[in-house]
């Protein structure tokens, strides 16, 4: 079913709401304590809007369709009883639970966008931009943002952390996707905060501006976890130096026959 065009509005005017409360948590601490120097009206500013304009609203709509067609696909599970030891878990952890478990999920969505041509082909957009501020975390094509969420989403569906067809499991992505969302335009910020050894354990502006690296090959293809970078310790694919930063953002030629990046 198509969306009614009261649902339109509605999601444009979250995404206004959503826009101005962002600009107005992030534009003040980015001036204030700002990791390089660049602009207000910096490059592709215009482009990175629309993206956030359109980003707010496709892939909501398609991931909420795709989700519906899992939990019709799973009710035979839900049916069984499988998951009813983890309906039974205490709220606070299962929403624990289905953060590092959407985590691992997101990882290897957003590992493979960079290893499978096709995906990177998407996913390359992403890596466009030769700043980094939290505007640029937006800027994705909707399959490429559709792809990676819904590696964390189903993995959580999957293990039975959120039960979306028992009517259970709402606040338990409420938390996960919102955590998300925030914390991947504060890993994108223009920011110069370092957390020292809690690096090791919490997603950084450092941390995910090493991602977008273009000067060192020996940064290229890491830190791909939204929130935890000892997943990418895990998997083998951290890169985060103590004291340095990327002198250099943006697109960079192919590296290997199966592996493309930023």
């Amino acid at each position: 079913m198509l969306p009614q065009p009261a649902e339109f509005v509605s999601l444009a005017q979250q995404t206004i709401k959503g826009f101005l409360t962002l600009l107005l948590i992030f534009l003040p601490i980015e001036l204030a304590f700002a990791q390089r120097s660049q602009p207000l009206l910096r490059p592709r500013l215009g482009e990175d809007i629309f993206y956030f304009v359109l980003n707010s609203i496709v892939p909501k709509l398609l991931i909420t369709a795709l989700v519906g067609l899992l939990l019709f696909g799973m009710r035979p599970l839900y049916a069984s009883g499988i998951f009813h030891g983890m309906a039974s878990l205490p709220l606070a952890l299962r929403v624990l639970l289905a953060i590092v478990v959407g985590d691992i999920g997101a990882y290897w969505g957003h590992r493979w966008s960079h290893e499978w041509p096709l995906l990177w082909h998407f996913h390359k957009i992403h890596h466009q931009s030769e700043a980094m501020d939290w505007l640029v975390t937006s800027r994705a094509h909707p399959l490429d943002m559709v792809f990676t969420r819904l590696c964390g989403v189903g993995l959580i569906y999957l293990t039975g952390l959120a039960q979306g067809s028992l009517g259970q499991g709402s606040s338990v992505m409420v938390v996960y996707m919102v955590l998300g969302g925030f914390w991947g335009y504060f890993v994108h910020a223009n920011l110069n905060w370092r957390f020292g050894f809690l690096e090791n354990y919490i997603a950084t502006p450092a941390y995910h501006h090493w991602h977008h690296s273009n000067g060192s090959a020996r940064s290229i293809n890491k830190n791909y976890a939204a929130i935890f970078p000892w997943i990418d310790r895990l998997f083998g694919s951290l890169y985060l130096p103590r004291r340095s930063w990327p002198q250099s953002y943006g697109l960079k030629v192919r590296v290997n026959q199966t592996t493309v990046h930023s």
